[in-house]
């Protein structure tokens, strides 16, 4: 089994640090900045080897050339956005296969947040690299893609099995979930979650991972019957002050 490692950053970013303890590869999934990154790698003894980034913002990006320079990593990335990440050694696509070792990691295209973004699904693992696609009772903001789009991502993603763990790039999941709970205040899972939730960050602790079977239970955005009822929520969302 790989060790993961979250990193916050930023405002509310995590960067995630993957090793296999068998191959000795460790890979930094969407590096916002450097510099905590390389401390916490060098803590643990652990040699960085790849960069797999999902999309180009710079939030996810930023630390990108700092740490290929450092390491010689290679840097993997959205092939659909290769001209916004000048880093990119290997681009990928749908269909294509990534590893960390011996570990293979599935390329999903799931387009809406940036046009070109994807997720990194490792099955042995039961782990998936979401990006800002899917969020702990969330989405990513419909940026440079359409309702459709999201709508047939989070479905595609709501059939992986229920015990996958989520690994999404952001601490939303306070606000999304009062946001839940105006859209589905009888949910009965969706307000114990946000009990758990409100407990976690009052003393400071991350709500992510969350697994796939939580957000079928809770996340307004994964449950929603169509397209049109995601953008209408998506909309809300973007609108909330809650």
């Amino acid at each position: 089994m790989v060790d993961i490692v979250r990193i916050p950053a930023l405002s509310d970013n995590y960067i995630w640090l993957m090793h296999d303890p068998v191959s000795g590869e460790t890979v930094v999934i969407d590096p916002a900045v450097a510099d905590p990154v390389m401390e916490e790698a060098a803590a643990r003894g652990w040699r960085i080897t790849q960069i797999w980034n999902t999309h180009w913002h710079p939030d996810h990006t930023g630390g990108n050339e700092a740490i290929k320079s450092a390491t010689g990593c290679t840097v993997t990335g959205p092939a659909a956005e290769a001209h916004r990440i000048p880093t990119l050694d290997r681009q990928v696509r749908e269909g294509d296969t990534v590893s960390i070792g011996a570990i293979g990691a599935q390329v999903m295209d799931v387009p809406a947040h940036t046009a070109g973004h994807i997720a990194y699904h490792l099955p042995s693992e039961g782990i998936v690299f979401v990006g800002d696609t899917l969020f702990a009772m969330g989405c990513g903001r419909l940026f440079e893609g359409t309702a459709e789009q999201m709508h047939a991502n989070l479905q595609r993603l709501a059939q992986l099995p229920p015990e996958t763990a989520v690994y999404c790039a952001h601490e939303y999941t306070l606000s999304n979930g009062r946001f839940a709970l105006s859209v589905e205040p009888d949910n009965k899972a969706l307000a114990a979650r946000m009990a758990d939730v409100e407990r976690a960050r009052a003393v400071g602790e991350a709500t992510v991972p969350t697994t796939i079977a939580l957000e079928r239970a809770t996340n307004p955005f994964m449950r929603a019957k169509s397209a049109d009822a995601l953008a209408e929520r998506r909309a809300a969302k973007d609108r909330f002050t809650g």
